[in-house]
């Protein structure tokens, strides 16, 4: 899969995410649930049990794990701290939404540095390495 079909790919399960999660979000919050306050949130959807609870402790594991770690990885490829905070806000509107998102960001921001890269290196320097 080309590097564009992949990316494409990716945006559009973003989007498909937001598009199928968050019609439920809007009927929790006309029912008196606050969005920002992801305790009551997972606690409602834990506290009716079975698959739902299920599948809230998942995401909720998850999701730690990716605000964890899309902040260190931010760091530790030069996208910077910034960036890696950016998209834990954003993953507060949907983790399925902002991991794609970061995914795309990430790899295009890590063309772009080997792009860079390749534009500074001197032939003299790679004919030496080569040896």
């Amino acid at each position: 899969m080309t590097t564009n079909l992949r990316h494409a790919a990716y945006i559009i399960a973003g989007i498909v995410a937001l598009v199928l999660t968050w019609p439920h979000a809007f009927d929790w919050m006309d029912d008196g649930g606050n969005i920002l306050n992801p305790v009551d949130f997972f606690g409602d959807a834990i506290d009716a049990g079975g698959t739902a609870a299920f599948l809230s402790i998942d995401m909720l594991i998850a999701w730690a794990v990716f605000m964890v770690w899309v902040v260190t990885d931010a760091v530790r490829i030069g996208l910077g701290q910034k960036w890696g905070w950016f998209f834990v806000v954003l993953s507060y509107i949907g983790v399925s939404m902002a991991f794609p998102v970061y995914l795309v960001t990430r790899e295009r921001f890590l063309d772009r540095q080997k792009a860079l890269a390749g534009e500074h290196a001197s032939p003299v320097g790679e004919a030496a390495n080569a040896h």
